[in-house]
């Protein structure tokens, strides 16, 4: 596959967690960001909410005239606790109340993602659970946490690549689709469109 051939990739998020991820695979996407209001965008559920939150950015990236020809692929992450979806939070007080009604307890991180294919305008949609059990911090190492700034930019208020890392005692299911995006889930949404994910693959630096 020669870099003339192969299709190009458009990553539909402003996450480096996302765009990282895609890279150890062997991806090499351009980023788009979709400026999509997530606070317009509602559903039932935290899963259809992901899912809905994924299918506006890829298909808002995926009009944009410059874009025509490539796969976009849109993602979006809530946590899902007692049924209700969790995104990043406002402010340094709601981060350290959420942290501290999760510790000891399991919440369900839901990302949806969308694989939008400009050639033939399918596209291919679904969302990836995964089981988070939180540990149980301190309310002095949630305090620390939440002076990092790191919890508000990540939904749920944590990530597993981060500082968050020690406080997480577990997860069932797939990691990747925690940090952002699950790659095994982005392999068969290719495979829907008649794309295989080894054709994406970037060349080798020698």
């Amino acid at each position: 596959m020669t870099d003339q051939s192969r299709r190009r990739l458009v990553l539909a998020s402003q996450s480096p967690a996302r765009l990282g991820l895609l890279r150890q695979a062997g991806l090499d996407p351009e980023v788009i960001v979709s400026g999509v209001d997530e606070d317009a965008v509602t559903a039932p559920t935290p899963a259809e909410l992901a899912l809905a939150l994924a299918e506006a950015k890829a298909s808002v990236v995926a009009a944009k005239p410059e874009v025509k020809g490539a796969l976009v692929i849109g993602c979006d992450s809530v946590l899902d606790m007692d049924g209700e979806a969790l995104g990043k939070p406002a402010d340094a007080a709601e981060a350290t109340a959420r942290w501290k009604s999760m510790r000891g307890r399991a919440g369900t991180l839901q990302t949806g993602h969308c694989i939008y294919d400009t050639i033939s305008g399918r596209y291919a949609s679904a969302t990836a659970s995964t089981v988070v059990r939180f540990g149980e911090p301190t309310d002095e190492e949630i305090a620390a946490y939440v002076a990092s700034g790191e919890p508000l930019y990540v939904a749920g208020a944590f990530t597993l690549d981060g500082r968050s890392a020690p406080f997480i005692d577990g997860i069932d299911g797939d990691h990747g689709n925690v940090i952002g995006i699950s790659l095994p889930l982005v392999r068969r949404l290719l495979a829907e469109l008649g794309v295989a994910i080894t054709e994406l693959w970037a060349p080798r630096e020698k």
